[in-house]
């Protein structure tokens, strides 16, 4: 699955657990950390953890590897890295503080196709 497909699978299962304010990067040309960011939020601790299984179930279902899987327990800011695309799903009250979307200003806004948020 290429970085494109991937980055929709993921923004789309983000979207399926309700999560708010997807976001989603283009890194190629600003970072050599991933291809893709997708950015959202749950409103508390428990969406959080639904959203980050929802990611990695979607991606396993396609045969996708997570390399790495951060922050789960305290489900404030988890890090789902899925080679070439990063997940960062935020706590709503997490998110403003980080500010990613500013931090990588130079990176394109990706539209993604039938998402509800």
């Amino acid at each position: 699955m290429e970085s494109r497909e991937l980055v929709t699978l993921a923004a789309q299962a983000c979207d399926e657990k309700r999560a708010q304010d997807i976001v989603v990067l283009d890194m190629a040309d600003v970072s050599l950390i991933a291809d893709y960011f997708v950015i959202c939020e749950g409103s508390n601790e428990r969406q959080v953890q639904a959203i980050a299984r929802e990611v990695k179930a979607q991606a396993e279902e396609n045969g996708m590897e997570v390399k790495r899987m951060e922050g789960f327990e305290q489900a404030r800011w988890v890090l789902i890295d899925l080679n070439g695309v990063v997940c960062h799903i935020f706590h709503k009250d997490e998110r403003h503080y980080y500010n990613l979307e500013r931090l990588w200003g130079d990176a394109d806004t990706v539209f993604v196709e039938g998402l509800e948020n």
